[in-house]
């Protein structure tokens, strides 16, 4: 994901300055209603982040767990339900490497996708955990209306109807067309 350009979750952090211990990072109102619209959400109705912070060198590891109740649009049947997120927080802060020559190949190992650079002295944990809280909300979840939504629309899932069963209908007529 990409930093917005004004973006809804600042926690700047100071590398010569990181708190010990546990920190609750805690998202107010006003960033909680820009990360629901961000998101795509009805709402977020609760926002913690609970972390801690361990330096090896200029490398800053953030560990703990992302915490919220969101509003969320049922996929299949339009309407709003509540969703409780409990997720993992495991984010490394390196420093910016030096760009390499154009030519020069680069061999990237699994750790470094998880790598989030860092120029200075400071960085944004809060765009960081709002990109994790992104990344754990279900696109297409389903909420406690969905089955009667699917039965009310025929989208049950019988083999006779359906995405695929269209898709075979108009496969069928451009055949007949062909002939």
């Amino acid at each position: 994901m990409t930093r917005p350009a004004d973006p809804e979750w600042v926690r700047i952090a100071d590398i010569r300055h990181l708190p010990t211990g546990t920190q609750d990072i805690v998202g107010d109102e006003t960033t909680r209603r820009r990360l629901a619209g961000r998101f795509g959400l009805s709402a977020i109705d609760r926002l913690v982040a609970t972390v801690t912070f361990d330096v090896h060198d200029a490398t800053i590891s953030v560990t703990g767990r992302i915490r919220a109740a969101i509003i969320q649009v049922c996929a299949i049947s339009g309407e709003d339900f509540p969703v409780a997120i409990d997720e993992a927080v495991n984010l490394r802060f390196v420093p910016v490497r030096d760009a390499a020559a154009p030519d020069e190949e680069i061999e990237i190992t699994a750790d470094d996708c998880d790598e989030i650079e860092y120029a200075g002295l400071t960085f944004d944990l809060g765009e960081a955990l709002a990109q994790t809280l992104a990344l754990s909300i279900d696109p297409f979840a389903q909420g406690p209306d969905a089955d009667r939504a699917r039965a009310e629309h025929g989208l049950a899932g019988n083999a006779g109807n359906g995405a695929f069963a269209a898709l075979a209908g108009f496969k069928a007529a451009a055949l007949k067309v062909k002939e």
